[in-house]
């Protein structure tokens, strides 16, 4: 190894494996374990170590000696930038090998389950272009290419409209084309800056908490809708209306045009008042002979092709005969719910979310669906003896937690309900292993199949059948 400024350059490092979000891992000499960003497994390096921790180091490719057979050129030009798409520069193949194998270690070492005879992962017939949200955050500190530093002869607009810079909470990186979501998609977003530009308006300051421009967020339908939320930290409303007069002449096809007037901290929008400028306050989205109403505040999944393949596996692993109650843990709005509602006798869905609770209530009644309820709170305070009191033992539990799993309560009451097969849906298999390691006693895996949802990322979906021993 040779010394470059104060970090150090380890030489000729294969990179192994995959790590967590979206590394890669590889050894020195001497058996340190090296994670490395933008790594692909196959490739030989030379790495600038910029962090010592105990029992690792993290590092940056200082230069690729000899490419890995899986690698391939990022299309987008913010690759390694923005934070998201991290395993753009992998061959898709190979994505969804690492990402199974992902899901067998977390389970093996964290739930200490060896997986027998898992199904193979469903991978996405589009690997771009295949989100229906996306959200966008204005700043008036841009992140500036070096170049631009650089440049003291031109006086530089230092607003943007993007993605925050990883690490940076204030820092926005301007984005011309993104691959996530299909058109109008960019041509929205763009018009939108270049308005912005032209008109003065002011990009919001993370310092300061000024400026009038602070989110943009757009929603599609697999049948044609076309959502957008613009929030604004200031409440001007001669400007704000300028604008979304502008975007509504200018984007006929926007179905549902809204905005809102959040002056608080943070640009969560759970707990602001949305008012529908033009067009209608929702969208619909389709599955089979279903529709489900999408609001600026729903929660439905973001990949809607993948979403419809996720459910028809959670219906195949429940197996469902017309007879059962079947609770459903964390419904949201209550899609899986609703999909699962015509094969078996009820179906109880619980969410924490109001707004989420009252559209699953809408939406089934739209589908005129009578055997489902929904009922709001907070998942370990609701789901308790009383509950079960009151809807009955359930012979099938569906749960599809957030990212940080189920409450060590919910696990127990689980336990004490003892319901004869348990479907876990996790979009997080660290912590669906760690859950399943609580469950182990009482109930064995007899499926699994992991789904991609996120292509160009290394999140992966993952669902297990669980049945009483």
């Amino acid at each position: 190894m040779r010394k470059k400024r104060k970090n150090i350059i380890y030489e000729d490092i294969k990179i192994v494996d995959t790590a967590s979000k979206g590394k890669s891992v590889g050894k020195t000499a001497d058996g340190k374990i090296i994670f490395i960003e933008k790594g692909v497994p196959g490739d030989i390096v030379n790495v600038n170590v910029f962090k010592k921790r105990k029992g690792f180091l993290e590092g940056r490719i200082e230069k690729l000696i000899s490419p890995s057979p899986n690698r391939i050129n990022p299309k987008c030009n913010y690759f390694g930038l923005c934070g998201g798409c991290k395993w753009q520069n992998m061959d898709y193949a190979s994505q969804l090998i690492f990402k199974q194998k992902e899901v067998f270690e977390n389970i093996k070492k964290i739930g200490k389950i060896d997986l027998i005879n898992p199904e193979p992962i469903l991978g996405s017939s589009e690997q771009y272009f295949y989100r229906n949200k996306m959200e966008f955050s204005f700043s008036n500190k841009r992140w500036l290419t070096i170049e631009e530093i650089n440049d003291k002869e031109n006086d530089l607009n230092k607003n943007g409209l993007g993605f925050h810079k990883p690490g940076m909470w204030d820092k926005i990186i301007d984005i011309e084309k993104c691959y996530l979501q299909k058109e109008p998609s960019n041509e929205i977003r763009n018009s939108v800056r270049n308005y912005s530009f032209k008109n003065n308006l002011s990009f919001y300051d993370y310092y300061n908490k000024t400026g009038l421009l602070r989110t943009l967020m757009i929603r599609t339908s697999s049948n044609g809708g076309l959502m957008v939320l613009i929030q604004f930290f200031e409440n001007d409303l001669k400007k704000i209306t300028a604008l979304l007069d502008y975007l509504a002449l200018e984007f006929p096809s926007i179905s549902s045009l809204n905005y809102c007037i959040n002056s608080k901290d943070n640009d969560t929008i759970y707990d602001q008042e949305i008012i529908c400028f033009s067009g209608e306050n929702h969208i619909t989205e389709s599955m089979e002979d279903l529709k489900f109403k999408i609001t600026p505040k729903s929660f439905y999944q973001t990949n809607s092709k993948q979403a419809y393949e996720l459910y028809k596996i959670t219906l195949d692993f429940a197996d469902l005969n017309g007879s059962e109650v079947v609770y459903d843990l964390y419904t949201g709005t209550g899609t899986i719910a609703q999909f699962i509602s015509k094969k078996c006798n009820k179906v109880i869905g619980i969410e924490s979310v109001p707004e989420a609770i009252e559209a699953a209530k809408y939406n089934a009644k739209v589908n005129n669906i009578k055997n489902t309820e929904f009922i709001s709170g907070d998942m370990k305070m609701v789901f308790n003896d009383d509950f079960i009191d009151k809807y009955g033992k359930a012979d099938v539990v569906i749960t599809d937690p957030p990212r940080d799993g189920m409450h060590k309560k919910v696990i127990e009451q689980i336990i004490k309900l003892s319901p004869k097969k348990i479907v876990y849906v996790s979009c997080n298999s660290a912590t669906q292993a760690r859950d399943l390691f609580l469950l182990k006693d009482n109930y064995r895996i007899t499926r699994s199949r992991a789904i991609d949802m996120f292509p160009q990322t290394h999140h992966i979906e993952n669902v297990v059948l669980l049945e009483k021993v």
